[in-house]
């Protein structure tokens, strides 16, 4: 199978081509990626010289592009989003056109180039946020977005489910919680948390720091978008989460001890607008029709991401300089 990677040079994108690679070498990908701030070569250095991956810069809203490459591949796997809410908020614009136009260009071309199957990766965000003693989000949560990010977000699932009900496109989508893991840009929480504190800097908390995440290994979101894209039903939604629901500063202060430090780094700061309280995920319907479940606890997964960080300080470091 030839698979186009939207947004491979990212966090998860370029995690899922890896996996790919490695799993299913009869298997080519070609990676689509405009290389924006998020989108980094860098992250699909162990891919250059396989003759089963190839790299196109472009952006998923130019129509000529998508509908080349679309026409070469059997099937489309489609990371690629403006992701960071605080980013959103800036510019919601830029948001808009990635996450809603961006995906139409592609759905359109899966759809004229005969049908081709069509995975949509999104995000527990599009359900709004969650009561300290509500049930977590399942596949028939309401949507309630409450940022630009995730409002974009959800305006892509609509379209996606849309073009399978109105064209018969063969779609699936998965809903997940929040990722960490290797090659996560250091804007987000926990790789701007490890990467501070190697530098010897503080690091921001929003507010008091009791939101709620609900953290799922990026190595465990890889392998649920394999299953959901492979045998998952045409038409459904999986939710997939870590199981690993915690307090930001739980995260912190866990980050604090694997790094021998005290709690004197942490620094709080004013909480961002409209700042969701609750995420959080009910898996069971993946983990009952296709067998997934997380393996990776949040302990193990954090103490390997630290690792991780300390051993690839030259990746971080440029990126921290360009932002």
């Amino acid at each position: 199978m030839k698979l186009l990677v939207t947004g491979g040079a990212g966090f998860i994108g370029s995690n899922y081509v890896h996996h790919i690679l490695r799993e299913y070498p009869e298997d080519s990908v070609v990676v689509l990626d405009l290389l924006t701030y998020a989108g980094n070569l860098e992250n699909l250095k162990e891919a250059e010289g396989n003759p089963q991956y190839r790299f196109e810069k472009g952006d998923i809203a130019d129509a000529n592009i998508v509908d080349t490459l679309v026409s070469e591949c059997d099937a489309v796997v489609h990371f690629a989003a403006e992701s960071h809410v605080d980013r959103s908020i800036v510019d919601p614009m830029a948001f808009v056109r990635t996450n809603v136009l961006g995906t139409q260009v592609l759905l359109d071309a899966a759809r004229n180039n005969g049908k081709k199957r069509f995975h949509h990766v999104s995000t527990d965000e599009v359900f709004g946020a969650l009561g300290p003693d509500d049930a977590p989000f399942n596949e028939s949560t309401s949507y309630d977005p409450r940022s630009p990010y995730s409002a974009s977000k959800a305006g892509s699932d609509h379209l996606v489910r849309a073009y399978f009900h109105t064209y018969g496109l063969p779609v699936t989508i998965s809903n997940c919680s929040n990722n960490y893991g290797p090659y996560h840009f250091p804007e987000k929480l926990i790789p701007l948390a490890i990467t501070n504190l190697l530098e010897g800097k503080s690091v921001p908390v929003y507010g008091d720091g009791k939101q709620v995440r609900d953290w799922l290994h990026v190595e465990d979101h890889c392998k649920a978008i394999d299953l959901v894209f492979r045998k998952g039903r045409i038409g459904e939604t999986y939710c997939v989460g870590g199981n690993g629901e915690r307090e930001n500063i739980h995260i912190i202060k866990t980050l604090l001890d694997a790094l021998g430090l005290g709690e004197d780094r942490i620094e709080y700061v004013t909480d961002r607008p409209g700042h969701d309280r609750r995420y959080a995920i009910d898996f069971s319907k993946i983990k009952d029709e296709l067998g997934w479940e997380p393996s990776v606890t949040l302990e193990e997964g954090l103490q390997r991401t630290v690792e991780w960080y300390r051993e690839h300080e030259e990746w971080w470091r440029k990126l921290k300089m360009k932002s």
